[in-house]
């Protein structure tokens, strides 16, 4: 039996407790013997997080559910096997819902053409469905739900605590999960999620990739004024509000003004 390494009370995250980093980050909440996990990561470590949870003395047959911060296949690719392994079920936002049980390969991530991506993602189906202010028990341990979408429509945060299991809202460098439209990133959303958590009265933050750390307003703020600055900028095409350069273009445009020096 291993020793468990807890990171709060009633939580352990597996790429720790293993001391390797297997994929995203995958946390077991317990309560005696019942437990839940969020996430799961891809297909092929499935094995290896169950072995890990079978040498920390956890009965398989009390897992209560897997839960899925969103429908991106790093984090979900797995869930069909281990569903089947744990004979258990799967909890998701409604947004994640369709792409889970189709095994929606553009809404997932899984397949990206212009990168040569190609990744399966096997359907599962969906058992329950969260939304923001539901609470997952294990044991004694109230799990509460936050929806805070921006980086997908489906993204979910689980607040412990003074703890919050941050998903890819925002890592411990001010990096953010990524935005793409394919999956349901919406910047505005994104801006509103992070603002809650700044303001919140979380004291650690546990992402779904790297590292755990404070919950601090600065860090905060500076990734929500990057974000602000992407509103207005072509690099993030349909996602931003507007180009203010197109407003410049059409003004020079109609005074028939060119650069100060061109043709001189």
């Amino acid at each position: 039996m291993l020793n468990r390494k807890t990171i709060f009370p009633g939580v352990i995250e597996l790429n720790f407790q293993a001391g390797e980093v297997l994929g995203c980050n995958v946390y077991l909440v317990f309560d005696s013997n019942e437990w839940v996990l969020i996430d799961i990561g891809y297909e092929e470590t499935v094995d290896d997080f169950i072995e890990i949870i079978r040498q920390l003395d956890f009965p398989l047959s009390r897992c209560k559910t897997l839960v899925a911060t969103h429908a991106d296949v790093d984090h979900i690719q797995g869930l069909a096997q281990a569903k089947q392994t744990l004979k258990t079920t799967v909890t998701c936002h409604p947004n994640a819902v369709d792409a889970l049980q189709s095994g929606d390969t553009l809404r997932t991530m899984a397949e990206i053409t212009a990168q040569n991506l190609r990744l399966p993602m096997p359907p599962v189906q969906v058992d329950h469905q969260v939304q923001d202010g539901d609470i997952i028990k294990v044991g004694d341990i109230e799990i509460e739900v936050w929806h805070t979408p921006g980086h997908t429509d489906s993204q979910l945060s689980f607040r412990i605590g003074d703890a919050l299991l941050s998903g890819d809202n925002i890592y411990r460098d001010g990096c953010i999960g990524a935005i793409d439209a394919h999956h349901g990133s919406d910047i505005k959303a994104f801006i509103r999620s992070l603002e809650r958590i700044r303001d919140s009265e979380i004291k650690w933050l546990a992402p779904s990739h790297g590292p755990i750390f404070k919950n601090e307003p600065q860090l905060l703020n500076n990734t929500i004024e990057r974000l602000k600055g992407y509103l207005k900028m072509a690099d993030f095409g349909t996602l931003a509000e507007s180009w203010p350069l197109m407003d410049q273009w059409e003004e020079e445009v109609a005074q028939g003004r060119l650069p100060e020096g061109l043709n001189s």
